[in-house]
């Protein structure tokens, strides 16, 4: 049974999949395998897969026809992750009417520190690993393509602090890693009636938003251990 995350969004979470509906199409920004960049979505989906798995399809059309099977309509936003869905933990982040809220998945089998030597030496490559660090947050507040673009930052940058303190080490150069080599991010904006124009860390949003990161990826880390 879906459960509400939002008054614009529900959660149905099993051991494969987390799949939000949203209630109308919402502007959604992000680095999924399925329908990723800055489209407009009716649902998002974050499905757990084999780590090694010899794919009879495009993973874009197994999303596809996963979140179909669920019964999701409309446009679909699709991520993969081997990850546990056990490592599922919540945040929400309130203030001055709007809300935050944001969602972890977490493994840490291909941890790495940015600027790691890479393994795929193209330019043009097409790695065969799925996402272990999978996030997506929801707020009621309408962001400028901008702030969407600065919100992306900060959750970055509280990632890499979370994975700082918890000592995660990169097997590739032996330091602390700032996160997998597989991390998707989507962030589903809202309609107001704030309009928010900056999200960086000198403004009560971005402060929010990383507070929510924190807690929710904290909290799945130690679950994923």
């Amino acid at each position: 049974m879906p459960i509400p995350l939002t008054h614009f969004a529900s959660l149905s979470h099993t051991q494969d999949y987390l799949h939000i509906s949203l209630s109308k199409s919402h502007q959604v920004l992000s680095s999924a395998v399925c329908n990723g960049g800055l489209v407009s979505a009716d649902q998002v989906l974050n499905l757990k897969v084999p780590k090694h798995t010899e794919a009879a399809e495009p993973p874009e059309q197994t999303l596809v026809n996963y979140a179909s099977a669920l019964g999701g309509k409309g446009q679909l936003v699709g991520m993969m992750t081997a990850a546990s869905m056990k490592s599922f933990r919540q945040s929400v982040r309130s203030a001055q009417g709007v809300e935050i809220t944001v969602l972890a998945t977490v493994g840490l089998a291909n941890a790495r520190r940015a600027g790691d030597l890479a393994e795929y030496r193209q330019i043009v490559s097409e790695p065969e690993e799925v996402g272990t660090i999978n996030l997506i947050m929801l707020t009621n507040a309408c962001l400028t393509q901008a702030a969407m673009v600065e919100a992306l930052m900060v959750i970055t940058e509280a990632k890499a602090a979370v994975l700082q303190d918890a000592g995660v080490i990169s097997p590739v150069s032996g330091d602390v890693a700032t996160g997998t080599g597989t991390d998707s991010v989507a962030i589903v904006n809202g309609f107001g009636p704030k309009e928010v124009h900056y999200c960086g860390k000198h403004v009560l949003f971005g402060e929010l938003l990383a507070q929510a990161v924190i807690e929710a990826l904290s909290r799945s880390i130690t679950r994923a251990a």
